[in-house]
């Protein structure tokens, strides 16, 4: 199966969304992180993220895109990069960005910034940290996303509420500072801004 072909597939999931006031209509499949909608951390991050409307951005990790789509919407004037490790991700992400019109967004296969040109730069990074990723590894994006934010540009997170400490500690070393934004049932929403 060709993973950016519109046609329906019997092993498909489809479901709509409302999203900052714009209606996505997604389609996902089993694999996939949150196949069946949205994750609580993933709508949480959405519904608090602060997008300068001509925003360069990236989604990192991006999964089957409703973070991308969405900041796609919140910056029309800008772009977005959804990237993720998983060509199956990947191939959903462009599908829906697609389906819902997010013509200044692109969907790529990335391991994190590997195959992010060596020379971009971003006005937001924004990711659901994967909870099981390990230390090293979240570390390692931390310093790299600090390294490619633009002067005054903004990483935001979500993760499970255990790495809430984790996260503070990390944004206080790479970043200088450290604002939780939003708190849930199980998730917390943070930023950091490069100064």
């Amino acid at each position: 199966m060709d993973a950016t072909s519109l046609a329906p597939q019997e092993h498909e999931i489809r479901f709509e969304a409302d999203l900052r006031g714009h209606r996505f209509r997604f389609v996902t499949t089993w694999g996939l992180f949150h196949p069946k909608g949205l994750d609580a951390g993933t709508a949480l991050l959405i519904d608090r993220i602060e997008v300068p409307p001509a925003a360069v951005c990236l989604d990192l990790g991006c999964g089957w895109g409703p973070l991308g789509c969405a900041l796609a919407k919140l910056a029309p004037e800008g772009r977005v990069d959804l990237v993720d490790k998983d060509f199956v991700a990947v191939g959903y992400a462009r599908r829906n960005a697609e389906a819902n019109g997010c013509a200044n967004a692109r969907a790529y296969l990335s391991n994190g910034f590997h195959h992010v040109g060596a020379e971009e730069r971003f006005d937001l990074i924004a990711s659901n940290l994967p909870a099981k990723a390990g230390s090293e590894l979240l570390d390692h994006w931390m310093a790299e996303a600090s390294r490619r934010l633009r002067p005054g540009g903004t990483l935001w997170v979500v993760t499970v509420a255990g790495l809430k400490g984790y996260v503070r500690r990390l944004f206080g070393e790479r970043f200088g500072n450290y604002r939780k934004v939003a708190q849930g049932r199980s998730h917390v929403v943070a930023a950091a801004r490069r100064q």
